[in-house]
């Protein structure tokens, strides 16, 4: 069996093993065809159901270029705030630190905790306060923010930031069980990140 171990390792070897980049696939995926014309097979008398990719519009492609202007999306669980808004820059409070985002930013996904999103155009900027979620910077300069919650930070009362945060440090102190401990520090985590925000 040792003996016949170099031919077979030279036999893998020769053997051309090929993954396929993104660029060789075909532009669209023909799995709503196929599901299609299964259906029309299986069931000739009812419309197919429509797939989740017939109601997305396909992102433009990625420019030969850098645009001048950075679009971005800043998305609500229940509003949008902001819809393809072009603007110079926007500043958002990754878990790893600040990410500046300009034009023609590498693509990239980063989690976002409590802090300020800061919508750069021209010499003014519109500052948001995040509570947490995603943002998802797109090879084609566009931006999408998934925020839990937002909400612009010249509306946020900073008495009321004291007196939350006052609240869930006292709750933070006192609790007795791992969930009571956990909600607490949330709180803490949300008002000392809003408290920052508001001083800073």
């Amino acid at each position: 069996m040792l003996r016949q171990a170099p031919r077979f390792l030279l036999s893998r070897a020769s053997m051309r093993w090929r993954r396929p980049f993104s660029t060789d696939l075909p532009a669209e995926t023909p799995a709503d065809s196929k599901f299609v014309d299964t259906w029309k097979k299986s069931i000739p008398n009812i419309e197919p159901p429509k797939t989740p990719s017939a109601f997305m519009t396909p992102r433009p492609p990625t420019p030969s270029t850098i645009p001048s202007k950075l679009t971005v999306n800043l998305v609500l669980p229940y509003d949008s705030l902001l819809s393809a808004k072009e603007v110079d820059m926007v500043i958002v409070p990754a878990t790893s630190g600040q990410m500046g985002v300009l034009p023609g930013h590498v693509a990239t996904i980063a989690e976002l905790k409590p802090g300020v999103l800061s919508v750069h155009e021209g010499n003014e900027a519109k500052k948001y306060f995040l509570s947490s979620g995603f943002a998802f910077i797109h090879a084609n300069s566009v931006a999408d923010i998934m925020a839990v919650e937002a909400t612009p930070l010249d509306q946020v009362d900073p008495s009321l930031v004291q007196k939350g945060l006052a609240e869930f440090t006292q709750k933070l102190n006192s609790a007795s069980t791992d969930v009571e401990k956990a909600e607490a520090q949330i709180g803490v985590d949300v008002h000392s990140a809003l408290n920052a925000a508001l001083t800073g």
